[in-house]
């Protein structure tokens, strides 16, 4: 009998190493490394169990490969399908991850008693039993229409088995829920280790892709917020979706890291709901909250999410410090960024806030990480300072250089016309991105300086 082989493989990259060392020579990470079992009969017995794509691989000219359209199925949700690229691929594999409690299960079981009205699904899971499952349906609702009779569910934790019983069912959709408390036989470390969860993904996505099946997996995330597991598990999956939000709120949001088949930082939003979540159809609401009088440090900025416009509020608070070095402190932004910005003020504005703490939120829960919040947090904070509340009606986005010239931000129509769909008069932007037609309703105004949107306040 063969004997097993100590390697060391890190947490982080996947790597694997003869030794244990204190930081991975691949990707850096300290105290990364950890045992894992690798058999020395693994090479022989990891053949194939089921036949792959006929013929053999030949070298072709780009030009000579034929192209073929990627038929997209719904997955029930419009906001997912945004986040997808448009819906699901056939033979596509998506890792979805999010803090315990979010939502992923209710999702995905939401998701495939759509799917399974016309199509063959299966649902497996390694956490739950059929009666959980079975009793988080009943309670949502999903099977008082007959919908829950079409839906598979399947209680197993060997992916050898998983895939054996997906051969005969010939699923077209498929769950693993999770991949962290799947094993195979062929290794003897415990469920969710380094090794355990690599090959386990590995024997799941050739079976996806030989079988043209789409298979959602569902990952837990660490402390930091990433998934847990080796990194290497996001670059084998075609799309990872992060679910994210508060457990003590209503709202939650999806957003795409990766997508082979679409477009990547796509945005959905759902509310949770006593029948389980339900789609936002109109996002910019959930992030405004319409003061029964005007405040300081109170601004509406139009920020992009993929190709969706939102409008968000930021709130700046402005007080006397009484420490050597002012803070600044950010929710939602940069904090580095807000220093540099701070010195730009200074510097072209004419406005200095070294003896000022500085705190900057976006309202609901938005992270806004591209640079057309530059403009609307300096008049934000500006008007805590000045104790001057801005007005109600009045939107702004554009970056701020460090000669403190406005600089333009992408799709400057689009965050107009989301604008003026909820009502706001006026707009302060970049000039470069002022439309060549007029937009009805709103009236727009061009700044090339800092001190110039200062002026037109």
């Amino acid at each position: 009998m063969a004997k097993d082989k100590i390697l060391y493989a890190c947490t982080e990259c996947g790597a694997q190493a003869p030794k244990w060392a204190g930081r991975c020579a691949d990707c850096g990470g300290w105290n990364t490394m950890v045992e894992v079992i690798a058999s020395a009969t693994d090479a022989a017995r990891r053949s194939p169990r089921f036949s792959g794509y006929a013929g053999e691989s030949k070298v072709q000219s780009m030009t000579s490969v034929e192209e073929v359209t990627e038929a997209r199925v719904p997955s029930g949700f419009s906001e997912l399908d945004r986040v997808l690229g448009g819906g699901l691929v056939q033979g596509s594999v998506i890792l979805i991850g999010g803090d315990p409690g979010i939502g992923k299960s209710t999702l995905l079981l939401q998701s495939m008693v759509s799917l399974a009205r016309t199509l063959k699904t299966l649902y497996v899971t390694g956490e739950e039993s059929l009666q959980q499952v079975s009793m988080r349906a009943r309670r949502l609702g999903l099977i008082d229409d007959g919908a829950g009779d079409h839906l598979r569910l399947l209680t197993e934790t060997q992916v050898e088995r998983i895939i054996a019983v997906a051969q005969q069912e010939r699923p077209q959709v498929m769950v693993i829920d999770s991949i962290q408390t799947i094993y195979t036989e062929m290794l003897q470390s415990a469920p969710g280790g380094v090794s355990q969860v690599r090959e386990s993904a590995a024997q799941l996505v050739r079976y996806a892709k030989q079988t043209g099946t789409a298979l959602f997996l569902v990952g837990h995330v660490t402390k930091e917020g990433s998934l847990a597991g080796p990194r290497v598990l996001e670059h084998m999956v075609d799309t990872v979706l992060y679910f994210e939000g508060d457990v003590g709120s209503q709202f939650r949001v999806i957003r795409a890291i990766k997508n082979r088949f679409g477009a990547v930082n796509e945005l959905g939003v759902f509310a949770m709901t006593e029948k389980g979540l339900r789609e936002v159809t109109n996002p910019s609401a959930i992030f405004l909250s319409r003061h029964e009088e005007e405040v300081p440090g109170s601004i509406i900025m139009v920020t992009r999410e993929g190709t969706r416009p939102l409008l968000v509020e930021v709130q700046a608070l402005v007080a006397e410090s009484h420490s050597p070095n002012p803070r600044r402190i950010t929710v939602g932004l940069d904090q580095t960024r807000l220093a540099m910005l701070l010195a730009v003020l200074h510097r072209h504005g004419g406005v200095a806030m070294y003896d000022q703490d500085v705190f900057v939120n976006v309202v609901g829960g938005m992270r806004v990480t591209e640079t057309a919040a530059d403009l609307p947090l300096l008049l934000a904070a500006l008007s805590s300072l000045r104790n001057r509340p801005l007005p109600a009606d009045l939107v702004v986005f554009g970056e701020v250089g460090l000669a403190g010239e406005i600089r333009p931000v992408q799709s400057g129509q689009e965050r107009l016309r989301e604008a003026a769909k909820h009502g706001f008069k006026r707009a302060i932007m970049p000039k470069a991105n002022l439309p060549k037609q007029a937009i009805k309703g709103i009236e727009v105004v061009g700044v090339t300086r800092l001190a110039e949107a200062m002026d037109n306040l």
